[in-house]
């Protein structure tokens, strides 16, 4: 059968002027595009053109900050993970960013459907005083359509290093036994997010997450150590969860967010 494989790397360089494109890689249905923005910060937006994955689908992302630059980058839309036939798809993603760089990682959330079987590995290299900002969300079927999930196979993994030493590796893996109501699971939540701040004033963020007001029907919790700030978020709904994850990130970014996360 025939199987979608796509690849898109982006380098950005740090100039007096900001941050510019230093090196472009496409293949397959991997995109990334540049839209035009009135701001010294550019923004790399994501695109894979095969609308979807599936078992045995391969999807690469890179994006590459030199020291001193800053830049954002996200997704046109959501990802979905459609029902697997045999094997699983993968995704890996790899963001780098040198000293004194920045980098906002804000993809948009990635939609499970019955019986799919995805793998993704999210790797983030910091070196220095590098910092990143990046949001994981997780949407567990359609509840327009009134889809509910039974049978899933998802691996998220994250890892950041700085220096080349591991700061934070969280494995995340959902099974059919993780979707029940039990507190042991996921307690009925159809939508669930995890925002890091990851640079060395990152718990003095805390108190002002916890200062917000987010939408009702969110449970969430925030903590800060060792040069990290994590949020956990969980809904019954995307639409509540997508509300609140816009509000903090605008807080913790300072700035709207990218155009394509318009609500």
């Amino acid at each position: 059968m025939q199987r979608t494989r796509g690849r898109a790397r982006v380098h950005l360089a740090a100039t007096p002027n900001g941050a510019k494109l230093a090196g472009l890689h496409q293949s397959g249905s991997g995109k990334a595009m540049l839209p035009k923005v009135h701001d010294p910060v550019p923004e790399v937006v994501f695109l894979n053109t095969a609308g979807g994955l599936t078992g045995g689908d391969r999807l690469d992302y890179a994006v590459t900050v030199d020291a001193g630059g800053r830049a954002v980058a996200t997704s046109q839309t959501a990802e979905r993970a459609y029902a697997a036939v045999s094997g699983e798809a993968e995704v890996d993603v790899h963001l780098s960013v040198g000293a004194e760089g920045h980098l906002d990682w804000l993809p948009q959330e990635t939609i499970l459907f019955e019986r799919c079987s995805l793998r993704r590995h999210t790797r983030v290299d910091l070196q220095g005083d590098a910092s990143i900002l990046m949001v994981e969300s997780v949407v567990l079927g359609r509840a327009a359509m009134g889809e509910t999930l039974s049978e899933i196979n998802f691996h998220d993994t994250r890892t950041i290093t700085r220096d080349g030493v591991v700061i934070l590796h969280e494995p995340v893996g959902l099974s059919a036994y993780d979707l029940t109501t039990g507190a042991a699971g996921l307690n009925g939540s159809r939508a669930f997010a995890t925002v890091i701040l990851a640079a060395p004033n990152a718990p003095d963020r805390v108190e002002q997450i916890r200062a917000l007001t987010l939408p009702d029907g969110v449970a969430w919790g925030v903590s800060g150590w060792d040069g990290k700030c994590v949020m956990r978020l969980m809904a019954a709904d995307a639409t509540p969860l997508r509300r609140a994850l816009y509000q903090t990130l605008t807080t913790l970014r300072g700035r709207q967010m990218p155009r394509v996360w318009q609500i």
